[in-house]
């Protein structure tokens, strides 16, 4: 008597946890982006008078107790990803995947050290921040969060985009967004403000993919 076997080209049915882990990370970075932009602008003001406002302190210490919650949400988003996937994609862009992936969270804490280190500084500084400590804390956190962070997180939508078209997991239009998102945090994002919430928007759409998909697409046929 022949075992029930799952046809070749059969996608497997996705994870809700993948969807759901997806949608907490994506609220969550673009919260942050949005505090981080807020606190931080493209021109940053007089150190004295930021360390005499209470939002921008309460902005940022929100901005950093809800970083870790989203690096372990985007971490539980590949864990969910892998096994969505399984163990047919290339080789190659599985370790794009992972390490693209990994390099965004590391580059993400880097990020949020920085911004730590400033505010603690501001905290037990009498007059404020010394306005050259705020002049390097403003250029290294967006350094890493555009710089590196973002063009980390550009590996990961190209890689994770490459595999869900080839496996025939992605419609057409998740294809060509998830091309575009990585272009944009690959090369524009260093020049557009803002810019940085086209990775969490890309994310929403890959949960949307996931939750919406019937358990019929994943069965019945070859």
């Amino acid at each position: 008597m022949p075992a029930a076997t799952e046809q070749p080209g059969q996608p497997p049915q996705p994870p809700r946890a993948a969807g759901v882990a997806g949608i907490v990370f994506a609220v969550l970075l673009a919260s942050t982006i949005v505090l981080i932009r807020i606190v931080f602008p493209a021109l940053p003001p007089d150190a004295t008078t930021w360390h005499a406002t209470t939002f921008g302190h309460t902005a940022l210490r929100v901005a950093l107790a809800l970083l870790p919650f989203a690096a372990i949400a985007f971490l539980w988003f590949m864990a969910a990803l892998r096994a969505y996937i399984g163990g047919r994609e290339d080789k190659f862009f599985a370790t794009m995947f992972l390490g693209g992936g990994l390099l965004f969270v590391a580059t993400l804490f880097a990020l949020a050290s920085a911004a730590d280190l400033m505010l603690f500084v501001a905290d037990t500084s009498a007059g404020g921040p010394p306005p050259q400590l705020w002049r390097n804390s403003h250029h290294f956190t967006f350094t890493m969060l555009s710089s590196y962070c973002m063009r980390m997180a550009a590996v990961f939508t190209f890689s994770t985009t490459t595999i869900g078209h080839r496996l025939n997991l992605f419609p057409r239009w998740l294809v060509w967004l998830g091309y575009l998102v990585g272009a944009i945090l690959l090369v524009v994002v260093t020049r557009v403000r803002w810019s940085e919430l086209a990775f969490p928007f890309w994310v929403l759409a890959v949960s949307y993919r996931i939750l919406s998909a019937r358990p019929s697409s994943a069965s019945g046929r070859p």
